[in-house]
């Protein structure tokens, strides 16, 4: 889908997690409540309700929500993958009951990402590895917005999964391949951002982790815009915080966007904090192209210089000293 990005001038960043259940869905826990309390304690500024093939008790969340924008979203559970809809209007209802195997040869899933696009809505990839019936993803990746590349479901115990950094890898190679046919921009024909969302079912999973998204203003239109343009990053908590920009002469990009560096040399700058002795990356389409380790007490920063020659693309990945992830960027990409 296409919506209007919002001018750096006139933009802020938000966090949020768009992959909560309450006692509504299966394995679900906690009350709308309780979530919203978790959320607001956890420095959210917003939140996605995605119930497992329901958009009921919405107003529940929105009762409690006390200054929390809460965005009426449903995983949309089928017999070969899940997905998200997010910023669906109150009581509208997305099919569920199909599979990737089209055996009446009706293009069901088609038409519900239709649907939900013509509702102002954005259609997520969730989880796509995940190892149990009906959760791993095999529909095509083609009518998506975005895809969730870190989900947060087990984080109470293991947060960060083979199932996670198999979808990272898989998201970085596609990546790759966009940069290197002729393709520009993002979505269709372009590349997909990426997404982290906690998948909370119970006590102490909120926000873990969460997207951090540029947008106009705290709006339902807002969020989803910086969404489907690729502004954001995501935060293993809010305990991390993250910059990232590209510039070549008085021209500069941030996450997501695009720079014309006319055929000068760019500088990469990445300010972290809140991640001990962890290490922050640059990633092109050629590889790790550049590392630095942070100090102890969690700040650091990496100044790296390339050109649109070796890079058509330059993400961030910020790590924890045993390799978790801290943080995940999608990516500027270079002219």
């Amino acid at each position: 889908m296409s919506r209007a990005s919002a001018p750096r001038a006139s933009a802020r960043w938000y966090r949020g997690d768009c992959h909560l259940h309450s006692v509504r869905s299966t394995g679900g826990e906690l009350a709308p409540a309780q979530l919203t309390a978790a959320a607001r304690a956890a420095g959210l500024d917003f939140v996605a309700v995605t119930e497992h093939n329901t958009t009921d008790g919405y107003a529940d969340w929105v009762d409690r929500a006390d200054g929390l924008l809460v965005i009426c979203g449903q995983e949309v559970v089928t017999r070969t993958g899940h997905w998200l809809a997010l910023g669906l209007p109150p009581g509208h209802l997305v099919d569920w009951r199909y599979g990737n195997d089209n055996s009446d040869g009706d293009d069901r899933i088609g038409r519900q990402l239709d649907d939900v696009h013509r509702a102002g809505g954005l259609c997520v990839v969730a989880h796509p590895y995940a190892p149990y019936p009906s959760g791993t993803f095999e529909y095509p990746y083609q009518g998506f917005d975005a895809v969730e590349v870190w989900n947060g479901q087990w984080a109470s115990d293991l947060p960060w999964n083979a199932d996670n950094e198999a979808a990272l890898a898989d998201w970085a190679a596609s990546l790759v391949d966009w940069a290197h046919r002729p393709a520009a921009g993002v979505g269709a024909g372009g590349w997909r951002p990426a997404i982290g969302n906690s998948d909370t079912h119970l006590a102490g999973q909120i926000g873990v982790p969460h997207t951090v998204v540029r947008a106009a203003g705290r709006t339902v239109d807002a969020l989803l815009a910086g969404i489907a343009a690729g502004h954001s990053w995501i935060a293993g908590s809010t305990n991390v915080d993250l910059s990232v920009t590209v510039s070549a002469g008085d021209r500069r990009a941030d996450i997501g966007e695009r720079l014309d560096t006319g055929g000068a040399t760019a500088t990469v700058e990445v300010e972290v904090r809140g991640v001990p002795s962890g290490t922050v990356s640059a990633h092109t389409d050629r590889g790790t192209a550049y590392r630095v380790v942070l100090s102890a007490d969690g700040a650091g920063s990496l100044r790296w210089r390339t050109d649109a020659t070796e890079s058509a693309f330059v993400r961030v990945e910020v790590r924890h000293p045993d390799g978790r992830p801290a943080a995940l960027t999608n990516p500027v990409t270079l002219v």
